[in-house]
């Protein structure tokens, strides 16, 4: 499981990999459930027809999918993570999922604890090109008891217990879990999915075009 990602802060990175600008500059480097960060959808016009309507736009919003029926905020908390094997039927991801809400978290790293030592130890995972990488997620939008709108997505994960590199991550009874990062040429694809082929996507990414620091 994936509690704790670095976002992309570098302008020209962001513009390069996505083709737009951040829509949050002087956000959080170091993103935690609860935090607001950036994700990228395709916009709810995009089919429309509409040429003044991007393709992708980036919009912020919390780490942690709200629901509608959540009571506040504080569910971000416990929802920035959604099995890919369940998705489909947990009350906090089923909308989402069925209603094919995808969207890509942009990240230069993620963050997981290796506990090969007998104790965790935090360690830096990211793409072994030096390029940023871009997560599969759900989106939801919430409106909380005080009229605010707010977006919300959480990243989909999957098992990882071959895998060469994240079977090393969390403690040896756990199951060992890994984010699903998407392959550059299939973003547009990803974003276009319907539900029905949505588990053709969650594939683990390979070990070899990954690098792991501490």
């Amino acid at each position: 499981m994936c509690s704790h990602y670095q976002a992309i802060k570098e302008r020209e990175r962001f513009l390069r990999l996505f083709g737009i600008d951040p829509p949050d500059p002087d956000g959080k480097a170091d993103m935690w459930p609860g935090y607001t960060g950036v994700m990228l959808r395709r916009p709810r016009a995009a089919d429309a027809g509409d040429a003044a309507v991007p393709p992708l736009e980036a919009v912020r919003g919390l780490f942690g999918l709200l629901p509608h029926w959540a009571k506040d905020a504080k569910l971000a908390r416990n929802t920035f993570n959604a099995r890919s094997e369940t998705a489909h039927e947990k009350p906090s991801f089923r909308d989402a999922w069925r209603r094919a809400q995808h969207c890509i978290i942009p990240a230069e790293a993620i963050y997981e604890p290796d506990w090969r030592t007998g104790k965790a130890v935090a360690t830096r995972i990211a793409c072994a090109d030096g390029e940023p990488m871009g997560i599969a997620g759900l989106w939801s939008w919430w409106r909380s008891p005080s009229g605010e709108d707010l977006y919300s997505y959480t990243m989909l994960t999957i098992n990882a217990d071959d895998h060469a590199l994240m079977r090393n991550m969390h403690k040896p009874e756990d199951e060992k879990r890994m984010v699903v990062i998407l392959p550059r040429a299939a973003y547009g694809d990803w974003l276009d999915a319907s539900a029905a082929q949505t588990r053709e996507f969650l594939q683990p990414y390979p070990a070899d075009k990954l690098v792991a620091s501490t």
